[in-house]
């Protein structure tokens, strides 16, 4: 059973991934995106693989479904968050971070297709719910997506879809390798995916690499908000189960939203807040037994 909630190691790990939205709004004043994501996960496989070297045996990934858990979370899981670089240059982070909140649900969905689970009807409910919140994030206008920020918004919505892929497809590969090491080469993979990417766009790097503000990004990025922020994630993880560790989730754009808008000037709707309220209540539906177990209460009800 898992134990009660660290709530410092908790809230700790929600600042560092809150921070993360505007750090990124920062260091695109100064940095190409894909470009710019890439350098951050190159900092973080470095520090990872490092860690993993120095304290775990058998951190290069030898056998078949360890290399096919690399290989689909370095693609989809790692690499698809360049669309949230690309969606930052239009988006504000605290919409950027409050779409995150769909990765639950969509994971869900995508563990039905992949792996054979099964969503009860009012499970299915919950996602309908979710997707009807971000779609009061988004508010897209079908007549010209290209209006304001909706295209951005809807990068956000491809890369939860991407990264939730990733999650699932690691699930289904069954990795055997610990879990940093795991994380690590599926950055590295990424890494260079994003960096493929950045030269089929053009991107050329220039000599505001070097700003003071763009390497604090880069070095709060890939050092902390990555690397060090993952290895608390996998501690929360493994002392205190899935359910607990996806709730971070859900104080992360809480942290985005209020650095945003001290330090970046950047407002949110009401509509967005109330967007964000129906992706919690679609998440409490998805996960109904999950928070009964947590809270010590049977429901009686079968998993989505």
């Amino acid at each position: 059973m898992a134990r009660s909630l660290d709530v410092p190691l908790f809230v700790f790990l929600a600042v560092l991934w809150g921070l993360s939205f505007p750090a990124i709004s920062i260091g695109l004043e100064h940095l190409p995106p894909l470009l710019f994501a890439a350098v951050r996960y190159d900092i973080a496989a470095i520090l990872l693989l490092a860690y993993a070297g120095a304290r775990v045996d058998g951190w290069v990934p030898t056998r078949r479904n360890d290399l096919a858990a690399v290989t689909g979370g370095g693609i989809f899981l790692i690499g698809g968050n360049g669309l949230l670089f690309l969606a930052q240059q239009t988006v504000p982070s605290g919409v950027a971070a409050i779409i995150q909140g769909l990765v639950p649900i969509i994971t869900a969905l995508w563990a039905v297709v992949l792996l054979g689970e099964r969503l009860s009807p009012l499970g299915a409910v919950g996602a309908a719910i979710g997707f009807f919140g971000v779609a009061l994030v988004v508010q897209p206008d079908p007549s010209n997506l290209l209006a304001g920020d909706t295209l951005g918004r809807l990068l956000v919505v491809g890369q939860v879809c991407s990264i939730a892929l990733g999650g699932v497809l690691i699930q289904r590969a069954g990795p055997t390798i610990e879990r940093g090491a795991l994380v690590g080469w599926s950055m590295g993979i990424g890494s260079i995916v994003l960096h493929a990417a950045s030269l089929a766009a053009g991107e050329v790097p220039s000599p505001s690499l070097v700003v003071p503000t763009a390497v604090g990004a880069l070095v709060y990025l890939g050092v902390f908000a990555t690397a060090i922020a993952f290895l608390i994630y996998f501690r929360i993880l493994e002392e205190h189960g899935a359910f607990e560790a996806a709730l971070v989730g859900y104080v992360v754009p809480i942290v985005a939203t209020v650095a945003g808008v001290v330090f970046l000037e950047e407002s949110i709707s009401t509509v967005t807040v109330a967007g964000f309220g129906l992706v919690v209540v679609g998440f409490a539906l998805l996960k109904r037994r999950a928070i009964a177990n947590a809270i010590g209460i049977s429901t009686g009800v079968g998993s989505p």
